[in-house]
């Protein structure tokens, strides 16, 4: 079994939040939840092709930073090639969503980018990226041209945000440094998430870095790091929160680690053989979807009525989602070579 770290306490007595946002929050958790279980229907009745990477675990991060603390729509998020559900959180419909991974023209990249490159303009989600740490130097990049917007064109508008998510595996590439570095001198409006779910692909994290505790190496870019359990939407909110006001503020960017753990393989083509059944129930049990279901009963925020009431809504607009993407159009073949080049 892989060893534990201590998951970071949380003081819920000081945890302050309405019940409008406390059943939002539970609703994007759930929205994700239920779109990735009927993904795996749909990739193994047929329906849907190539490498499918899963969210079922992590819905805490996703929900707790770009729900949780960030403007969705006005801010700007970049994603991993396990990027459906912060796609959703950041607002792109679920049907679009769903299309995109049928390869439909409906889709929100138009039936082009399929699972790994999910992408809406409209939405300022700047993509799904394939490689390993691909969308940290684009997060850079985005946050950039926010910082220059505001200082040098005098744009008073001009004070989004980005968060950039990746996983463990990315912090052993090059991109990860450099990017950090250059963020840092520039006091970039910001914050790298690390999903840290114990894996990459096959390779347990404490195998593969000299060391496991990701946060920490925030402190040689003079950056504030902060390690959070990503189990706990309530805790990801709260240091959330506090990046994204430091990156508004303009005192740069945050390196926030999210302990947390996929519940399904890498990818549907994965047998997850290789993590030990003891290690998956120690996670199981920390399903952070009914950690936050029991808080929002135990704090008189929602009754258990009004979370199945949402469970309902919810799957109700999964399965819609599924027949528009099924009776959407393919992509024309006469726009073959359409959007390879920007357009007028």
């Amino acid at each position: 079994m892989v060893q534990e770290r201590t998951l970071p306490k949380f003081d819920v007595t000081t945890a302050q939040i309405e019940k409008e946002e406390g059943l939002r929050l539970y609703k994007d958790m759930v929205l994700g939840r239920t779109f990735e279980d009927k993904c795996a229907e749909m990739y193994y009745r047929g329906k849907m092709f190539g490498f499918v990477h899963l969210y079922n675990g992590q819905e805490a991060v996703s929900s707790g930073i770009i729900q949780g603390a960030m403007r969705p729509g006005e801010d700007f998020v970049c994603s991993t090639y396990r990027d459906h559900v912060h796609a959703l959180s950041a607002g792109v419909p679920a049907k679009e969503v769903m299309a995109e991974l049928f390869g439909k023209a409906t889709g929100c990249s138009k039936g082009r980018g399929g699972s790994m490159h999910m992408f809406s303009a409209e939405h300022h989600l700047l993509g799904g990226y394939a490689f390993v740490a691909e969308g940290i130097p684009v997060a850079a990049g985005a946050a950039f041209q926010s910082k220059y917007r505001r200082e040098v064109l005098g744009d008073p508008n001009a004070d989004q945000v980005t968060a950039c998510f990746f996983g463990d595996g990315a912090c052993n590439n090059g991109q990860f440094f450099e990017t950090l570095n250059m963020a840092a001198l520039w006091k970039l409006p910001v914050i790298f998430v690390v999903e840290n779910n114990k894996w990459a692909i096959g390779m347990a994290h404490e195998r593969a870095t000299s060391d496991p505790e990701i946060y920490k190496k925030a402190s040689v870019f003079n950056m504030v790091g902060v390690e959070v359990d990503g189990m706990d939407v309530m805790a990801v909110r709260a240091v959330a929160q506090e990046a994204v006001a430091r990156a508004r503020a303009g005192e740069g960017p945050t390196l926030i680690e999210a302990l947390t753990y996929r519940f399904r393989g890498h990818s549907l083509a994965d047998p997850d053989e290789l993590r030990s059944k003891t290690e998956k129930e120690f996670w199981f049990a920390r399903d952070p979807i009914k950690k936050f279901a029991a808080y929002l009963t135990e704090q008189n925020l929602a009754t258990d009525e009004e979370l199945k009431q949402i469970d309902r809504h919810i799957q109700q607009e999964i399965d819609e989602a599924v027949k528009f993407a099924e009776t959407s159009p393919e992509p024309s073949p006469s726009e073959l070579y359409r959007y390879i080049f920007a357009e007028d």
